[in-house]
């Protein structure tokens, strides 16, 4: 079988969206620099509720007026709901300064409910 010995590239990710800083140099290491080519980089933010909100997931109940009121600032590519805790991946990244921007913009008081506090350290997966 033949082989072709390349005269230019290497291993390196040729895609290094999540760090916006273009291609990682052939001589840098990729320990710790995401490689995420399939969409935009997300930022994550978790919300815990003062109760419940499984029961509020219906057209016009909490859950979809919180979303809502999120998507007035960011794009939210993903979300879980587990008993308290909501849990959202939104982009562009940076459109919330922090948790506590993000807990202002999505705490909306509904019927009982409001949100209590926020988090940007990851996103919560439900137990199965």
């Amino acid at each position: 079988m033949a082989y072709y010995t390349p005269v230019n590239g290497d291993a390196q990710p040729v895609f290094a969206l999540d760090v916006q800083n273009g291609p990682v140099s052939p001589s840098a290491s990729t320990a710790g620099t995401p490689v995420q080519p399939a969409g935009p980089k997300l930022d994550f933010f978790r919300a815990v509720a003062n109760t419940t909100v499984v029961s509020q997931q219906g057209v016009q109940e909490y859950v979809a007026n919180v979303i809502n009121a999120i998507q007035q600032t960011s794009t939210i590519a993903m979300y879980q709901v587990d008993g308290t805790v909501l849990s959202f991946a939104v982009y562009p990244t940076g459109a919330f300064a922090n948790a506590a921007a993000f807990l202002s913009a999505a705490n909306i008081t509904y019927t009982g409910y409001q949100l209590d506090s926020a988090t940007n350290v990851g996103f919560k997966l439900a137990a199965s």
